[in-house]
This record gives C-alpha cells, sequence and structure tokens, in this order.
C-alpha cells in the first residue's frame, strides 16, 4: 500500500497535517529492545517546526505517545503504535485553496487521482506526515545499534542555492551539524545560508538545496541483487520524502565524466579486512555494501507554498490568481536532515535483519 514501507522491519503511516495528528505503526521490531518515549522525542525534536528563526513558525511540541507495543520500557516483538497530536491547526489559513491550485504543489494531482482531497494545509502532502517515519526511525536505530553497534548515520547540508559547504564525509560529525540552525556541515558557510534563507522570507519566496548523508560503519554483505539493491532502495526512500527532486550517490553524475580506470575503487587487504582505496561506489556493490562509507545526496526543491501572489487554475479549470497565505519554510533543508537520516536508518534497519533472516545457525 502507498502509506506503507520496508520488509521485515515495516512501517505504515498514517494522519494529515491539520487533522487530528499523525502516527505511524512499526511491525517486526524484534522483541526485549528498550524503548521508552524519550527515546524517541529527541529526533522528532529536530524535525518539528519552530525551533528556530529560518523555519516554519507552527508552534507544534510533537510530543510522541507510545499506545502499544512496549510494555514496561521493553519492546513486545508486537506492531508499535506512536501517536503525535497536532496542536496548531490553522485550516482557516488555507481556505482560498479549498478551490485554487497552489503551483508545483500535490493539490491537483490528488484531485486527478482521488476525486477530493484534504486542502487544509496538503493533507498527506504535508511534511507533517514525515513525523511518523522519524519516530519510526528512532525505533529502526534501536535495533540497528544491537547489530551493528559502529554504525552512525550522519546527514547535513551541503548548499542551499547557489551557497556550498566543503564537508569530509568520513570525519563529518553529528555534533557539528546541530550546532548550527542551518545544520550545515560547514561552519564557514552559515551565515551565509542564513542571511540568504532570510532574505528569500521576506519576499515571500523561498530556496532548495542538497542534503548529504553519510553512513559509517555498515558491514559488508547488507542489501540484495537485483530489484532490491541497498542503493535502490535508498533512492526509493530518499525520493518518498516530500520536496525531493534528485538522488546520487557515490560519485554520482560526475563520475559519468571519468574513465573506468579513473573510476574503479581497487582492492587491498587491511589486516583481514577488505578495503577499497577510493570510494567512488559510495559503499555499495552490486546492490550490496562493502564495508566502506555509504555517502549519497538528495536535491530538495524550493518550497512549493510561497508568501506571494502567483498565477494558478481553480478546480472548476478556471485560470485564476492565488495569494497565498499560511506558514511555511523559506527553505525545507535545515529540518529535511533529520527527515533523511530517518530514511536511512528504516532502510538498513530492514537489510540488517534481512541479512540476519538469510543466514542458518551454525552455518
Amino acid at each position: 500500500m502507498a502509506s506503507s514501507f520496508g520488509h521485515l522491519f515495516r512501517i505504515a503511516t498514517w494522519g494529515e497535517s491539520h487533522g487530528g495528528g499523525i502516527g505511524v505503526v512499526i511491525d517486526g521490531c524484534p522483541p526485549n529492545l528498550d524503548l521508552s518515549e524519550t527515546d524517541i522525542q529527541c529526533d522528532l525534536d529536530r524535525r518539528r517546526p519552530g525551533q528556530s528563526k529560518i523555519v516554519t513558525p507552527r508552534k507544534e511540541a510533537d510530543r510522541c505517545e507510545i499506545l502499544s507495543g512496549v510494555f514496561q520500557g521493553k519492546t513486545l516483538g508486537t506492531p508499535i503504535a506512536i501517536l503525535v497530536r497536532n496542536e496548531d491547526q490553522r485550516p482557516e489559513a488555507y481556505t482560498e485553496m479549498a478551490t485554487a491550485y497552489r503551483p508545483s504543489h500535490a493539490d491537483y494531482t490528488y484531485d486527478a487521482k482521488y476525486g477530493l482531497r484534504n486542502w487544509q494545509g496538503g493533507g498527506r502532502a504535508s511534511a507533517r506526515e514525515t513525523i511518523g517515519r522519524v519516530a519510526a526511525a528512532a525505533v529502526a536505530k534501536k535495533v540497528l545499534g544491537h547489530l551493528a553497534p559502529s554504525l552512525e548515520i550522519v546527514a547535513y547540508v551541503k548548499s542551499i542555492k547557489d551557497i556550498s559547504g566543503t564537508v569530509d564525509p568520513e570525519t563529518i560529525r553529528f555534533a557539528t551539524v546541530e550546532a548550527n540552525i542551518v545544520r550545515s556541515g560547514d561552519p564557514s558557510v552559515v551565515d551565509a545560508m542564513i542571511d540568504l534563507i532570510q532574505s528569500v522570507r521576506a519576499e515571500g519566496n523561498s530556496v532548495g538545496g542538497v542534503v548529504e548523508c553519510v553512513a559509517r560503519g555498515v558491514p559488508p554483505g547488507w542489501g540484495e541483487p537485483v530489484f532490491d539493491k541497498l542503493e535502490a532502495d535508498l533512492a526509493k526512500a530518499m525520493m518518498s520524502l516530500p520536496a525531493t527532486k534528485g538522488f546520487e550517490i557515490g560519485s554520482g553524475f560526475a563520475g559519468t565524466s571519468l574513465t573506468g580506470l579513473e573510476h574503479n575503487d581497487e582492492f587491498y587487504m587491511e589486516g583481514d579486512r577488505v578495503r577499497t582505496r577510493t570510494n567512488r561506489s559510495g559503499g555499495i556493490q552490486g546492490g550490496i555494501s562493502n564495508g566502506e562509507t555509504i555517502f549519497f545526496r538528495v536535491a530538495f526543491k524550493p518550497t512549493a507554498t510561497l508568501l506571494r501572489s502567483q498565477a494558478t487554475v481553480s478546480s472548476e479549470k478556471k485560470e485564476t490568481e492565488l495569494a497565498a497565505r499560511g506558514r511555511h519554510d523559506p527553505c525545507v533543508l535545515p529540518r529535511a536532515v533529520p527527515m533523511v537520516e530517518a530514511m536511512t536508518a528504516l532502510v538498513l534497519c530492514d537489510h540488517a535483519l534481512r541479512q540476519e533472516a538469510l543466514r542458518l545457525p551454525g552455518l
């Protein structure tokens, strides 16, 4: 179904932007893991609106409630249901969108598919849907902590519009990213990025950019051949996030300018471990992790909702003008960082469990 993701570690998200709440049901989490609402809340706090001067001012605490699947602080192995209630709904701010389609939003396409839509803040197309993903990923990280204790996932803003930072994927640390409100991996470009975001917000406009993500400590062997390649699942996961427009891993499109001799990652031995001297493959070969750092980039478009007048058409197929209101992020990148990390954790957790299921005890 369209709102489900994963195989062995499977999630289903539900809820609308201005409904009663947002939630997720997680199926396939192993039993006896320590889990509390506090474990989940820290990641939700990084995703929530109103956390800084450069994001949407919507005020939501995004406090999570575990409704099932956990007893006395331990996972039961049964489905885990998590709820976050909406508190700062303002559906009246979207009444104009009841009949006028917002350019580059999902208003028209939802009407074309379903014949009706929830126009209050975008319904399921709103980025508030990602609350469920981030909550589920906090549980996935608990599983990964047991199966691959050295695994570390760090995402960061690589660029906003034409301002790009310089970051070494092998050395970037979570603390560096969280030390600034842009979540840039390069402190030297933070002020310029903030100035840019504030200037486009003052104009009622928006900007996009690129989030880069690294996963260090992934063991060799995770992933599947052919259709469920690890990079294919990562690509699907990232492209399912709101506002995404591109995905590339390792050398990406730049690798097309190299010859095979230049691009190949030569193998060598480091003690008893097989290593590669370069990592243009991005840590994955043949759809399976090779033990090197996985790194990829995700392109996010400028926010579609703008605080300025735009030409559009109505649900009655008449040309009209939309004077957009409401609250929006002038740049989605800072809040997209934990979303990218979340989808990475969900994919890796699912493939880790699939790898565990593949091996018979004693063989």
